[in-house]
């Protein structure tokens, strides 16, 4: 419940809305705790109401703590279900979330002349960024999972085995480890395909001297991490060395430059600028890292556009990587939190491109 009186704080104080009507289904999972939800409703005055059609009303019902939850029966008008709450209220502004333009559509129908709607997104994103201790503990939890999915990676690549073979390995073990699934479709990008940056898994055989990018994340209790390591399947050439350092070098200067205060594209610049002076500006061609949380890709972003500034409890990556085409990429990633003075790593190990020797 803290987080939607930390809602109510932002939106009835501040911006003076009557009533808040959370429409994206993982804001709702954020404030209520319980997935397949379909409308969650804050009003300044009253319950708090969660409306849940009826195939997901029961373990709503079950799970969801100081929340009046409402069946929405199959073919229903959910919003003019929502809308007939708000007869003994008649707000006069309301703000929601986000919408499909559909559901906006069925929203403005409803409230047509007898109430303002305006989209507040960011005021949910706003306390989205900031990660608060319970969120915390299962981000590192989620990063410890992940970790124990880049170790069998790395022992199961070798010459002649698939890529896919390798994603089926590591995905078995984070399950293992009491995974509740995959942050995203696992990458395992080797040769040359290691230099397209969401290169996915294939039947392609690795083979001896590879270089093979590993780009996971597993998700625990709702909560995702990220991570990427790149492996050399076989003695590491000369070349290969060289751009793994460079990798390696701005990840680290990365990471030691982030803290709260420090603006997103400056993050970037400080890991940009290091590959440059590698000889490799022109093949870093993303931005740095993302924030994580419930979704693999939220705010605040480490970019040469990013206009965010980093705060306490914010959970980003650092990504740097290289690609070279017909050659081969290299990119290694870490899902960290920053701190006053510091970021603390929730995923750590694997750099040495001698591993696989």
């Amino acid at each position: 419940m803290k987080r939607v009186e930390a809602l109510k704080q932002l939106a009835f104080t501040k911006e003076k809305f009557d009533a808040f009507l959370v429409l994206n289904e993982t804001n709702q999972l954020y404030f209520a705790g319980v997935p397949g939800t379909s409308c969650l409703l804050i009003p300044k005055k009253g319950e708090n109401t969660l409306f849940v059609f009826a195939l997901n009303y029961e373990n709503a019902k079950a799970e969801a703590k100081n929340f009046n939850v409402e069946k929405v029966e199959r073919g229903q008008n959910i919003m003019a279900k929502v809308a007939a709450y708000f007869k003994t209220m008649k707000p006069k502004k309301i703000a929601f979330d986000t919408a499909p333009y559909e559901v906006y559509r069925m929203l403005a129908k409803e409230f047509r002349r007898k109430a303002k709607l305006s989209m507040q997104n960011g005021l949910v994103q706003q306390l989205r960024r900031v990660k608060d201790a319970s969120e915390l503990e299962l981000m590192r939890k989620a990063g410890e999972i992940t970790v124990v999915g880049m170790k069998a990676a790395c022992e199961a690549i070798k010459p002649g085995t698939t890529e896919i073979h390798v994603a089926g390995e590591l995905e078995y073990a984070m399950r293992k480890k009491t995974g509740w699934g995959l942050a995203f479709e696992s990458i395992v990008a080797s040769g040359i395909r290691s230099a397209y940056p969401h290169g996915g898994c294939t039947e392609k055989k690795i083979s001896k001297g590879d270089l093979v990018v590993v780009d996971i994340g597993a998700v625990y209790h709702d909560y995702r991490s990220d991570m990427t390591r790149t492996f050399i399947a076989g003695k590491p050439t000369e070349k290969q060395t060289k751009l793994f350092s460079a990798v390696k070098n701005a990840q680290k200067k990365a990471c030691d430059a982030i803290k709260e205060g420090e603006l997103g594209k400056d993050i970037d610049l400080v890991a940009r600028k290091t590959i440059e002076k590698a000889g490799y500006g022109e093949y870093f061609n993303h931005g740095l890292g993302h924030g994580v949380g419930l979704e693999v890709h939220e705010g605040p972003t480490l970019a040469p556009s990013s206009k965010d500034r980093l705060v306490k409890g914010n959970v980003v990556t650092v990504e740097p990587g290289v690609y070279l085409s017909g050659f081969g990429g290299v990119r290694i990633e870490d899902t960290v939190l920053v701190g006053k003075e510091k970021c603390e790593k929730f995923t750590d190990g694997f750099y040495s491109p001698e591993t696989m020797s």
